[in-house]
Formats: C-alpha cells, structure tokens, sequence
C-alpha cells in the first residue's frame, strides 16, 4: 500500500503524468491562434482553458519541442510553465485516502479507490467539505439530507447513464398548501455540475450550495422565501460514469465513458453534444480521441440525451416553469452567457443577460473580493487591440462552441437566465484546486446564486435582512483585486463597485457596437 504520507504519488500517477506539465500560452494575433489551434489538433493535446488573455495546454515534457516546431517564432517565448510536477499536483488533490497496489489481483478493487479517513482539520462546520467526495459518498449524503429534512427536500433521478448509474439531484423546496388560488407552473431553478468529470470543483459547490439552501431553511427568512417561491434542483453531476473514472483510474478524465467509433477512444464531450447548433466540422469536434469530441450526432452523448428529455418532460408534462439554469464549470472565474456557438448573432434578450451577470460577478466580489470576470461563452479567443471602442477581433477557438448546454436551455427551453460560471482558480491549479478551496468556493457560488433568486423576485439582488437592514458585504476588496482590469476603490469610495460596474457595463457596451 502507498499511503498518502509518503507524499510520494504512487506508480499508477507517475505512469500516467510523471513526464507531463501544463503551459500556458499568451495569444496575440489571429495568426498566432491559428498555428497553435492547428499543432493542438495535430499532436492531440489537451487543453485545459482559455479565455482572450491565456490558453492553457497540458502536455508530455518530451513535446514541447514538437509544439514549438509547429508554432511561429513569436510564441517560442510567449509561454510559462504552471505546473511543473503535474503527478504530485494530482496526488495533493485526492482527499486523506490511501491508493491500493497496483499490482494486487485483478479481482480485488480497482487502483486510485479510496478509503476516506477523517480529516483533522476542524475549522470547518460540516466534515463533508473539508474534502472532495467520491459518487459512492455524495449519494448515501443525498439520502440523508432527504430524510433528515422531508418538508422541504426529495431526491430525484435525472436519468440513466451510459454505464447504467442513476444521475441524482435534489429537488428543494415548499410548495404552500393554504392558498385558494390555483397555482401555475412551479418556477424552477436548475444548478447543474460535473459535466466535464474532472472538475471536482463543480461537484462540490453544487453540493454546498444544496446543503445550505436545505440547512437554512426556517431559520432564514432570506432563503425561506426563496424556497417557497421556488424549486431548486441541485445536480452534483451530470457526468457520474466519468466522475466515477476520475477517482479510480484517471483524475483528469473529462468526457464521458461511452464506446465511440474508435475502440481504443472513449467517451463524448457532454457539453458540446446538445442539439442545438450542434458542430461536428471542426477537427476536435469530429475526432473521438479528442477532448471535445462531440459525438457523430447530435444527442450522442446519453448523460446530455437523457438530462435535455428529463428537462423538456419536466416543462411539458410536470407543471414546471424553467425560469433558471446554472451549469458549473472550473476553471478560469467567468460569469458567461449565452450564446456559445457564435458571437456573430445575439441572444434576443442580451440586455436582461449582461444585467444579471453583472450582478452576479459583483455578489461574489462582495463575499470575498474575488473578481470574475463577465462576458458572452462565445468570447473565449476574442482579444481588443487596445481599450477604445475599436470592435473586437476575433480569433479562432481552441475549441468548438457549440451543442452547449448553455445555449440549448436558453434557445430551446426558452430559459432566459442561462448561465456557465466557471469557478476557481484562474490557473496556479487549475483542475486540481487543492481542498482548501472548497468551501471558499462554495460561498462564493453561493452568494451567487442567492442574488439569481432575488432578482428573478424583483429584487435586484437586494434582500432585507432579519432585522430589516440591507444585506451587505462588510469586508473590503482584496489587495490582488487589480486583477482583470478591476482598479482598487479609492479613500472615501466605500468599495469601489459603482465605477467597478459601470466600467463592467460600458465595456459590453462596446461590444455591442462592434
């Protein structure tokens, strides 16, 4: 056994990642985006994120000279290394547990299955978060809550997955009995995660956000509201097949684990697979061994297939009114929305969109002072030569865009506040943010989602505390909150976030005019 004391990743990591490393690349031509796009589809590496500063690529040590051959002179230097020893970082991100010989029988359990030891650190409330959870630990902790708060939780069952595994989700909320009206559709509010197996970050806010809505329910006149004006549905993952893999054979696996064409290639990327502006003409996008692999059909992906029929059941046959949708993702801390496939045609209700993405970012600045940044998810490789009002340039994806959950709830379903929110970090770890992080994490999501709530009631985001004061953020912005063009507050500017919002809205302002 090689137990997590040995701070020693085990022979199954170092198979896997010893040699590997995570650059990141500054982009700044469409030429440039170009010859990288075109080496990452030849050499079939994996991208981690990019947005319009920095692409991220994880990569073998031993090709990073075959990268630079087939990229222009001017991003031989343009690059930084993030991690240096990716199988250690990988190791650091398991919970206390122990990894089983690999060289054991095939019979007894699979290597990377863990045996959960209690964490010693106690400044944490609930022993749940204090560390990443496995699928055979959220589930059991799913039907506790069920039963220890039956008024207002049920546990439900999005659908099947490929590998035969229920995909679980709470459904939270009270439905008042002593009203004489009829009532109408029940406003819903989905918050999904796990799309992409990997990041655990998404799972796990998921989670707390759910517990808390659950928790505070008759102690909170904020969150009862909320809970009696509507329905929460809170999915840990929508990816539970590749959820699973990542803890007990590959922590970086990020598609689901469906047979594909090519025997030796597995899984689709569940979040291109939506039939709305489905793509299949890019290189990633067509080829099963890649990350973005979208299927070779619309709907391929049976987690995407499953969870799109579960939500047009719920608004045609289950007197439900899809009034929300938040899908979870890490990393990069972006507030994105619609629409993913282009930035060439508009959602017909941008104005309302940029609204309340605003207000979101601003709830989390108020938690806790980190900045997340706004814009449309088409924006991921669009760079402004300077800070007028020239129209942007937009280059090509490190990716396709399109088949995105975040498009098809809004476009199809007609839900008019669809967002992605990409978590923390914005790269030191990337995918494997280490535990400590996870309830920070989940308070700002939080935050989040409470403003969503207030405003989709009218309120703006602005709610009257138990004792009749406005609920504000009393602690000031962090030092490091320069960051992303956010300029600190000036003495005498209480904190700053007026001049931070309308900088926020004068720049998609322009973005319109382009």
């Amino acid at each position: 056994m090689v137990s997590l004391g040995s701070n020693t990743p085990p022979p199954t990591v170092l198979a896997s990642y010893g040699g590997d490393i995570v650059l990141r690349f500054k982009v700044s031509s469409a030429e440039e985006a170009t010859a990288l796009t075109e080496a990452i589809n030849v050499l079939f590496l994996d991208v981690w994120e990019f947005n319009s500063d920095w692409v991220d690529i994880r990569l073998s040590k031993g090709v990073v000279p075959s990268l630079l051959g087939l990229l222009p002179p001017s991003l031989h230097h343009a690059h930084t290394p993030l991690m240096h020893d990716l199988a250690q970082a990988i190791f650091e991100s398991y919970p206390s547990l122990t990894f089983d010989d690999p060289l054991r029988s095939h019979d007894s359990p699979r290597p990377f299955s863990p045996v959960l030891q209690t964490s010693e650190n106690t400044d944490q409330t609930n022993i749940f978060f204090r560390d990443y959870q496995p699928l055979s630990v959220i589930i059991p902790w799913m039907r506790l809550l069920r039963s220890l708060f039956p008024t207002h939780v049920r546990m439900i069952d999005i659908g099947v997955s490929y590998e035969g595994r229920d995909i679980p989700a709470l459904r939270v909320g009270v439905h008042p009995t002593n009203s004489d009206k009829p009532s109408g559709p029940r406003k819903t509010i989905i918050i999904a995660g796990g799309s992409h197996a990997r990041e655990w970050i998404s799972t796990s806010t998921v989670n707390y956000v759910a517990y808390s809505f659950i928790t505070a329910y008759g102690k909170s006149k904020e969150m009862t509201k909320l809970l009696e004006e509507f329905d929460w549905v809170f999915i840990p993952t929508l990816n539970p097949d590749g959820y699973v893999y990542t803890w007990e054979n590959d922590r970086l696996w990020r598609k689901n684990r469906q047979q594909t064409s090519l025997r030796f290639c597995k899984g689709v990327d569940l979040d291109h697979a939506y039939d709305f502006e489905w793509e299949h003409e890019s290189h990633s996008a067509n080829n099963p061994c890649s990350e973005s692999f979208a299927g070779e059909a619309p709907f391929q992906g049976v987690e995407a297939r499953r969870f799109a029929n579960w939500a047009r059941n719920e608004t045609e046959n289950g007197n439900v009114s899809i009034v929300g949708f938040v899908d979870l993702h890490s990393y990069s801390q972006q507030i994105l929305y619609p629409y993913a496939y282009t930035c060439t045609v508009a959602p017909p209700t941008l104005e309302n969109l940029e609204e309340l993405a605003i207000g979101l970012a601003k709830a989390i600045r108020t938690t806790d002072g980190e900045i997340y940044g706004v814009a449309a998810a088409c924006e991921g490789s669009v760079i402004n030569a300077d800070q007028s009002s020239a129209p942007k340039k937009f280059f090509p994806r490190m990716e396709s865009g399109g088949g995105s959950a975040l498009d098809w709830f809004y476009h199809e379903l007609n839900v008019k506040y669809s967002y992605q929110i990409k978590l923390r970090d914005t790269g030191s770890y990337g995918f494997l943010l280490p535990k400590k992080n996870i309830v920070p994490t989940g308070k700002e999501a939080l935050s989040a989602i409470k403003y969503m709530g207030h405003f989709l009631l009218g309120n703006k985001g602005i709610e009257k505390g138990e004792g009749g004061e406005e609920m504000r953020a009393q602690e000031p912005l962090k030092p490091d909150s320069a960051r992303k063009g956010i300029v600190p507050p000036e003495d005498g500017d209480e904190d700053g976030s007026e001049d931070e919002d309308r900088e926020i809205i004068s720049e998609l302002r322009r973005r319109r005019r382009r």
